[in-house]
């Protein structure tokens, strides 16, 4: 019994190519990759390799429900995005504008404390302990001006 075919899936607030495979269709939303939408396959009983527009409306919400609440499945704690919150203390998994609102959040927190990595972040600088002398340098005009003529 053939399923008609969605081109548009949507799953978690976003809308997905229906043409894609699973896995590759799930990492179209902010938040999950390859490894996470393999994770989510293997534990829901979904073949990876089947295009996510023949998914009937049942497994799309299943599906759904993996993607929003992955700690309910059998995925791993370190595959989580959110571990040991700042302000909570829980481990959790973030997708689409929450991760935005959570990252902006973390970086504001970081410059209003004036920490290291803030003030990095705050100057444009790298923030995880690379070298500058040769990279990094797209941002302003490091060297030596000519003088004018005139």
């Amino acid at each position: 019994m053939e399923e008609e075919f969605k081109h548009m899936v949507r799953i978690a607030r976003k809308d997905v190519d229906g043409n894609k495979t699973i896995i590759n269709a799930m990492t179209d939303i902010k938040g999950i990759g390859k490894a996470l939408s393999g994770a989510i396959c293997t534990t829901m009983d979904f073949d990876p390799n089947q295009q996510i527009g023949y998914l009937s409306d049942k497994e799309v919400l299943r599906l759904e429900e993996a993607v929003k609440n992955p700690k309910n499945g059998k995925i791993p704690e370190w595959m989580f995005n959110r571990r040991n919150d700042y302000e909570t203390g829980e481990t959790g998994h973030l997708i689409e504008s929450d991760l935005v609102m959570c990252l902006r959040d973390d970086l504001n927190r970081m410059k209003k404390t004036r920490s290291y990595k803030g003030r990095r972040h705050e100057v444009g600088l790298p923030v995880r302990g690379q070298r500058t002398k040769s990279t990094f340098r797209k941002g302003s005009s490091v060297g030596v001006r000519r003088r004018r003529r005139g």
